[in-house]
């Protein structure tokens, strides 16, 4: 069962145009006004994305890498969770996006690579709600218990609730949202930087969750399914921590974690996470300046392939 919430195979783009977006910097605390040549954004940026796909590919991991030339001004392509997420039973989920921007890095190439190598049964598009003001931005703002079918959800400008609560009746999940709050008193504008569930953890900044009996709620829900909860601080999220994935490689699970993040965790937190996956830091610190880093760099296969 640990393969529905860890998947063997992701989605990556390769970025040819890209730069920390003006465009989301208003919501996004984690996002950095560098002072380098666009050139040289979009050629670390590439190095950063194909060191990693060596790194997984290395593992065992499948990884199905798209190039994003930038014809249609995207600079955050390189974080395609976003935009779309696949589920069990053949189901695929296109999203809509607050930015405009992103909307433009919907990619129909993507979608038919998946119904190619894939069983897809159906494609539930939301896109269409961006004309009502209403995002959902994927998991980004989802962080998914497969196992558990809850949609834990920070919310913010990015999370509707009308749409949340329509992708959990169409996907059969449990939507469990709540108010966060960094240490400036901002909403965490995607849930995936503060909260990482894996089959037999889940690492979660339980201090910005901001109500006490919600904060419980979620700690004991995640130690219910027979997780152990590792609790992140601030900083640790500041440094990406909380911003990993679970996958299955060739050898067992591995967590998918920057560098940056995995250097933020404490000697306790590492040994407890090394109980059932095997840890591989990904250095990404240019693609970290866009706000996001190694858990929105992939989009996780939840399909079953064609044979």
């Amino acid at each position: 069962m640990s393969l529905v919430q860890a998947p063997k195979a992701v989605v990556m783009i390769r970025p040819w145009k890209f730069y920390p977006n003006p465009e989301t910097a208003a919501d996004n605390a984690f996002q950095k006004n560098g002072c380098l040549p666009s050139e040289t954004y979009a050629l670390q940026a590439r190095l950063e994305v194909d060191l990693m796909v060596a790194t997984l590919e290395s593992h065992g991991v499948t990884v199905h890498l798209f190039d994003d030339h930038g014809e249609k001004d995207t600079p955050d392509s390189v974080f395609p969770n976003n935009w779309f997420s696949t589920h069990q039973g053949g189901h695929v989920a296109i999203y809509s996006m607050h930015n405009p921007s992103r909307r433009r890095e919907r990619r129909q190439d993507v979608i038919d690579l998946l119904k190619a190598k894939y069983r897809v049964q159906d494609v539930v598009d939301y896109s269409g709600l961006e004309w009502d003001n209403l995002f959902l931005e994927g998991t980004g703002v989802m962080v998914l218990d497969h196992l558990e079918r809850v949609a834990y959800t920070s919310k913010s400008n990015r999370a509707s609730d009308i749409i949340l609560e329509r992708f959990c009746a169409h996907f059969q999940f449990e939507p469990m949202a709540f108010d966060t709050a960094d240490s400036a008193g901002n909403p965490i504008y995607h849930t995936n930087v503060m909260m990482t569930i894996g089959s037999q953890f889940a690492l979660v900044a339980l201090d910005m969750i901001t109500i006490k009996e919600r904060r419980c709620e979620i700690k004991q829900r995640l130690e219910y399914s027979g997780r152990a909860v590792i609790a992140l601080d601030n900083d640790q999220v500041s440094n990406f921590a909380g911003n990993a994935l679970e996958l299955t490689g060739s050898k067992g699970k591995i967590l998918a974690i920057s560098q940056r993040g995995f250097d933020s965790l404490r000697p306790d937190q590492i040994a407890q996470l090394e109980k059932s996956v095997e840890i591989v830091p990904l250095a990404v610190p240019t693609v970290e300046l866009a706000g996001g880093s190694v858990r929105c760099m992939m989009a996780g296969i939840h399909l079953s392939k064609r044979y």
